[in-house]
């Protein structure tokens, strides 16, 4: 028998053409990056970023089959978008469209008709529907996938998805997020002595509320000393730095910016800390716990229900106060913070493993490609 070689077996691969709002660094992004390298040539990839950004392209591996079409996208130009991107579907003639959160549901749409496989990721909502679904959006998605098959990590959206979308449940795919437990590891004895370090990774944006955050260090610094370390970066850089100061904590807070492998930052923390206003699973979060971290955060998405049951009474409501309660009682106990961070960490074991989730997304991808329904 004579076996292709590799050129023609990479040439043979499906092609997933994935749509992005952005491809800047976050959670999407990073998910979708750790998929296609640990995929190798079983799939070809094209990766289309509605707002031009592709910072997240420095996290693939060079040697992957992996393009990145233009495509233009002109804002408030509805039907002139349609037809660029049913254009665009046409030329690339993918195995399978892969779109990402509301940014990209005008591709959804597009592809209507033309016989694309479609798979629809929903990842979670901006600060505009962090209280409420918004009309025009929940009958937008009621009716365009309504024919898709659309991933939810989370039980919250779930509930969202069938009750509200009301989109048949068939046609859903409940897909928890996955962490690479071998890269996170515990830190090791810290001294006692030194002030307690709370840290956080997400971008700063405003749905992230790293405000919240240092309002609560504020309020906690009389109760125990801490240091506050903020990874990553984003527009609200500067107005956070100023709150800092004017709250009286800028000495306390670390700006460490974006990390291409924050692993080595959670090891130096004590707590994680999680503000946000709108989460659905938060990759941070499953972070935290495989680096055996205790959990302070806002009752946000699954996010109770990702951690131990022991830490979910840390798991407060979206408020400075209620924050700076939990972190000051972690801070103040040691030996509950190690407790804590050993259960969260085999939990995340038993339940969020990497592997798992490659394992399901590479069925996903490959039964779409083949056009069997979920």
């Amino acid at each position: 028998m004579i076996l292709p070689s590799g050129a023609a077996m990479r040439a043979a691969a499906p092609l997933l053409l994935h749509v992005f709002p952005t491809f800047a660094v976050g959670g999407a992004q990073m998910r979708f990056t750790v998929l296609a390298n640990r995929f190798g040539d079983q799939f070809r990839h094209a990766v289309v970023a509605m707002d031009g950004r592709y910072e997240a392209r420095s996290l693939l591996n060079p040697a992957l089959d992996v393009s990145f079409p233009q495509v233009d996208v002109v804002k408030g130009d509805t039907w002139g978008n349609l037809r660029r991107f049913r254009g665009a579907l046409r030329d690339i003639a993918p195995a399978v469209l892969v779109t990402s959160n509301w940014g990209s549901i005008e591709w959804a749409l597009a592809r209507v008709g033309m016989g694309v496989p479609h798979l629809h990721m929903e990842d979670g909502f901006g600060p505009e529907e962090r209280t409420r679904q918004l009309p025009r959006r929940v009958l937008t998605r009621r009716l365009v996938l309504r024919r898709s098959t659309v991933v939810l990590p989370s039980r919250l959206l779930w509930r969202i998805a069938t009750e509200i979308w009301r989109l048949p449940p068939a046609r859903l795919r409940l897909l928890p997020n996955g962490v690479d437990l071998a890269r996170f590891a515990a830190a090791g004895p810290r001294d006692r002595e030194q002030p307690v370090v709370i840290g956080t990774v997400a971008a700063l944006r405003p749905e992230k509320n790293i405000a919240r955050l240092i309002r609560a260090l504020a309020r906690m610094r009389t109760v125990v000393p801490a240091r506050l370390v903020i990874v990553g970066d984003g527009p609200d850089r500067a107005a956070l730095a100023a709150l800092a100061a004017e709250a009286g904590v800028g000495g306390q807070v670390e700006f460490a910016g974006h990390r291409a492998d924050p692993a080595p930052l959670y090891a130096s923390f004590d707590i994680f800390a999680l503000s946000s206003d709108t989460e659905q699973m938060p990759l941070s979060v499953l972070e935290a716990m495989a680096s055996g971290l205790p959990v302070a955060a806002t009752n946000v998405g699954d996010v109770a229900t990702m951690l131990d049951a022991a830490n979910r009474p840390y798991v407060v409501a979206r408020e400075d106060g209620a924050l700076a309660d939990a972190l000051a009682e972690l801070a103040t106990r040691h030996d509950l913070r190690a407790a804590l961070g050993a259960a969260n960490r085999a939990r995340a074991e038993a339940e969020f493993a990497e592997a798992d989730m490659v394992a399901a997304w590479r069925d996903l991808f490959s039964g779409l490609a083949l056009g069997r329904r979920p």
